[in-house]
């Protein structure tokens, strides 16, 4: 028997099963922007010793794809509600697969360092169409649903990114090594590109009228590449004229970039935004604490390799512990310790953080390269819940004098700020890191923590300006 509900229900079932293939899209983007955000941290040693790359090669990738991630991700935001989310997303998706093949066949370092910032530049266009797609697509239960998913699979795809390279590497598929760490994305885009191409809806709804600042992104670009450029080669060739001179065009064009943001139009970042002090000082606790967790990432892998001599398998599960404790702790802190605690949560985060570096300082101190694998698990679980607590609060924090109006462009610069201070940090800690190598990896792991230590106690005073609280609804 046929009712006139049927046609209803067909279409309600329908549409929810869509809503469903497009929240798995989205989250199949998102992982691969994570995943390979780190899994360079395990891969390192692997690719610079087989492509002859050296300390060089080692910090670059990583900050290369930060760095292009970083710069363009406000700009792929205003791109795609000009042009269309469907749109940029198939493109994104189709430039990230195509990037990540020619970093799995570069037969050289330079390539594959282009090739990196090829797929954190499409990555930039890709990441940020999701929400905007959600959000327009999406009913508001559906939407509370896909933001509950979120961090689950990012924080898998958090530990399961350098597991993977460890695992991959260590195995030797087909006698590739490292290079199926990036030709496996291609099977993944391919799949998120015939997915994306038949359920996504049309880009009916674009703005052709939206701005985009071109001239602030490409002063911030420049900027960026200029400091990590002169940092890098100054700490691995020594500080001839042309790293100063780099650095110096940096902040030359970064003083240029703040002009820009002032007189622009339509700026990068809400000039009102600047005039806020909690948000700028959360700006500034973001810089410093992201770029110092980072690198103490990347150096421990470094560590655990070079130093304690383990394969790149082993050395992703040791590092496990640390992952679980940073995922756990920004599940906590945003299941409802954020709202409780405040700017407290962070200082409780940066504390604890703190005793674990301390705790890892003490063990090699007394160890050094004779200690095993797991002894430093506990001290680095403690480090992880100290980052995970401090990672989830500060932009949540920062936006608490935030209007609504300007939440938007307020998430976007917290977006690229984390990115830029992950480049930077991987690439100074990186460089102390190696600048000590002389005096053996024991010494150099110390030097780093020690400096690892001292910047993030820096940034503990500036917490007590930002807000008490966070905004009373979470800002999207």
């Amino acid at each position: 028997m046929t009712t006139l509900m049927e046609p209803g229900t067909v279409t309600a079932r329908r549409s929810s099963r869509l809503m469903w293939a497009i929240l798995g899209l989205v989250l199949l983007a998102d992982a691969l922007d994570v995943i390979d955000a780190t899994v360079t941290n395990i891969a390192a040693p692997t690719i610079a010793r087989e492509l002859n790359g050296g300390e060089s090669l080692i910090k670059w990738l990583g900050p290369a794809y930060m760095l292009a991630m970083g710069v363009l991700l406000v700009v792929g935001g205003r791109l795609g509600d000009r042009f269309g989310q469907r749109r940029l997303f198939l493109t994104g998706m189709g430039g990230f697969t195509l990037a990540s093949a020619v970093a799995g066949f570069s037969p050289d370092p330079a390539l594959l360092i282009v090739a990196r910032v090829a797929q954190g530049a499409f990555g930039a266009l890709l990441i940020p169409q999701g929400m905007a797609i959600m959000t327009k697509a999406f009913t508001p239960a559906m939407l509370a649903k896909a933001f509950g998913l979120f961090g689950p699979v990012l924080g898998l795809s958090s530990v399961g990114g350098p597991v993977l390279a460890g695992f991959l590497i260590s195995a030797d598929v087909f006698g590739l090594s490292w290079r199926p760490i990036f030709l496996i994305n291609i099977v993944l885009g391919v799949i998120g590109l015939v997915m994306a191409a038949k359920i996504l809806p049309r880009d009916d709804d674009a703005d052709r009228s939206a701005v985009v600042d071109g001239w602030g992104s490409g002063l911030l670009a420049v900027t960026m590449l200029g400091l990590l450029y002169g940092l890098i080669e100054g700490s691995t060739n020594g500080w001839s004229a042309l790293p100063i001179v780099s650095i110096v065009v940096g902040v030359l064009f970064f003083a240029a970039f703040a002009y820009r943001q002032r007189t622009a139009t339509h700026p990068l970042i809400t000039p009102s935004l600047m005039k806020n002090r909690g948000f700028t000082s959360g700006l500034l606790v973001c810089l410093v604490a992201v770029a110092a967790g980072t690198g103490l990432l990347f150096v421990l892998s470094l560590f655990l390799q070079e130093g304690l001599h383990v394969s790149p398998r082993d050395a992703s599960l040791g590092l496990v512990p640390l992952t679980l404790g940073l995922v756990a702790a920004g599940f906590a802190a945003m299941g409802g310790l954020v709202a409780k605690l405040g700017r407290r949560l962070i200082f409780i985060g940066l504390t604890v953080d703190l005793a674990g570096c301390g705790w890892v300082l003490v063990l090699i101190d007394h160890s050094g390269t004779n200690a095993g694998l797991w002894a430093p698990a506990p001290a680095f679980f403690v480090i992880g819940i100290g980052l995970g607590l401090s990672f989830a609060t500060i932009p949540t924090v920062a936006l608490g004098d935030a209007k609504p109006d300007e939440a938007g462009s307020a998430s976007g610069a917290f977006s690229s700020i984390q990115q830029l201070a992950s480049a930077i940090g991987s690439a100074a800690i990186t460089s102390i890191f190696f600048q000590a190598t002389t005096s053996g990896p024991a010494h150099a792991m110390k030097v780093s923590l020690i400096v690892v230590l001292a910047v993030t106690a820096l940034s503990l005073p500036v917490v007590a300006l930002m807000p008490r609280t966070a905004p009373s609804e979470p800002q999207q």
